[in-house]
């Protein structure tokens, strides 16, 4: 890991790095658009043709015709079977995960409710689920199970009712989730062709709604190509950790570095401190943990850096700018200077893997400084928020003069008759 040191501001090459890694998002993904709208244009084109292609060129589908298409989608017993040769105590986890998921987001979701800002005037708002969402669960590196159950339950609570399921190479562990959370819809492909298919459609794959999930590079790029035809959830991209701490442990704070690192070569990891000795501690542990783990040490070679501040507020200063992806502090009082973070993780006792796995809370969450205006993946992300208003004629009389003058200092003369015509009858 780089250890800078930000006394000074103005042109220091601490401050050059930070603003750097401030354009990490849009940096990272403008340099693969042109080969992602190649893909997204092909899969448009030709459907399932591309989708096997592809299939075929990144995913090692060896069959061909007929029968390489039937096996895109993923059949119910496959993912019965996969449930039932998993092991107990995995079923357990798995089960405890997906209880306190839909916990979480039981308690997210919004509710109608009516208002009478005057008498004869009722306001309100009824939520109403989306139609179809389509949800990526990364397979490349890692299965990733606990991805289904994060992106498939907060729909299910919300009352979507077709949730379907994307997924390159799925393994066993993934497909055992999918009947958990009772996936209905589920299709072996991946990358930004998978993202292509749900956005528009192809011949096995009916277009959705909108599309959820984290993925790497080529698929957050295609998530933004195909934002202004497909509802997206955000541009979740490589993973991000931020350790903003003055008296963390050295050792824990290494751990959650390395864990977060190993996820993706392209991730974030930065400890940001006024605390010179910690700095030095963490940085030591950091190499010692990676030591054995090739990409977690490919990640923060490339990318880990250890900010040592001039005084705490000046840390605050740049965790805010960064606005994590994963945010660790060290007590319940400085959630209270967090302006920018997908989740925070308080104290040492509180590994962030713990975040991604079971907590409740989802683990899908904003990176490429996203986290300045959204945070993690949530039941609001699969309801539409509806606006309700009525008038009887005594609400109409109180309230309808001042929107016939608001509406003439417009100079919208339609809008003004609109109100008065009700009015004279």
């Amino acid at each position: 890991m780089k250890v800078v040191k930000t006394f000074g501001r103005g042109k220091s090459a601490a401050y050059a790095l930070l603003q750097t890694l401030e354009q990490r998002g849009s940096a990272a993904t403008s340099r693969l658009e042109p080969v992602v709208r190649k893909i997204i244009a092909d899969v448009r084109r030709n459907g399932d043709r591309a989708l096997l292609k592809y299939a075929r060129k990144f995913d090692g589908l060896t069959a061909s015709g007929a029968e390489a298409q039937a096996l895109l989608r993923v059949r119910p017993e496959e993912m019965e079977a996969a449930w039932n040769a998993t092991s107990p105590d995995l079923q357990a986890a798995m089960k405890t995960a997906a209880k306190n998921i839909r916990a979480f987001a039981e308690k997210q979701k919004p509710r109608d409710w009516t208002s009478s800002p005057a008498a004869g005037v009722r306001t309100g708002q009824v939520v109403r689920p989306l139609a179809s969402v389509g949800c990526y669960v990364p397979g490349g590196r890692y299965p990733l199970p606990s991805t289904v159950l994060m992106t498939v339950l907060p729909a299910k609570v919300a009352g979507v009712e077709r949730i379907v399921v994307v997924s390159p190479k799925p393994a066993r562990e993934t497909l055992a989730a999918a009947w958990l959370a009772g996936v209905g819809e589920f299709y072996r492909i991946g990358g930004a062709q998978a993202i292509a298919a749900l956005a528009y459609g192809a011949e096995s794959i009916a277009r959705v709604d909108k599309i959820v999930g984290p993925g790497n590079l080529y698929v957050t790029t295609a998530k933004k190509l195909v934002a202004f035809d497909c509802g997206i959830d955000m541009l979740a991209g490589p993973t991000e950790i931020l350790v903003a701490s003055e008296t963390g442990a050295a050792a824990a704070i290494a751990s959650d570095i390395v864990a977060q690192a190993e996820h993706d070569p392209d991730a974030l990891a930065v400890l940001v401190t006024s605390n010179a000795e910690l700095a030095k501690a963490v940085a030591a542990e950091t190499k010692l943990q990676a030591a054995k783990n090739a990409i977690a040490k490919q990640a923060l070679a490339a990318s880990g850096t250890i900010f040592i501040t001039e005084d705490v507020a000046q840390a605050r200063e740049i965790t805010n700018r960064l606005a994590p992806e994963h945010l660790t502090v060290d007590s319940a009082s400085d959630v209270d200077w967090v302006r920018n973070a997908g989740s925070v993780f308080v104290g040492t006792p509180t590994p962030q893997s713990m975040g991604d796995y079971i907590s409740g809370p989802n683990h899908v969450l904003p990176t490429g400084r996203v986290g300045r205006v959204r945070g993690g993946l949530s039941v609001m992300d699969f309801v539409k928020v509806i606006t309700v208003q009525e008038y009887s004629r005594e609400g109409l009389k109180k309230l309808g003069p001042a929107a016939v003058l608001l509406a003439e200092a417009e100079g919208l003369v339609g809008h003004a008759e609109s109100v008065r015509v009700r009015l004279r009858s």
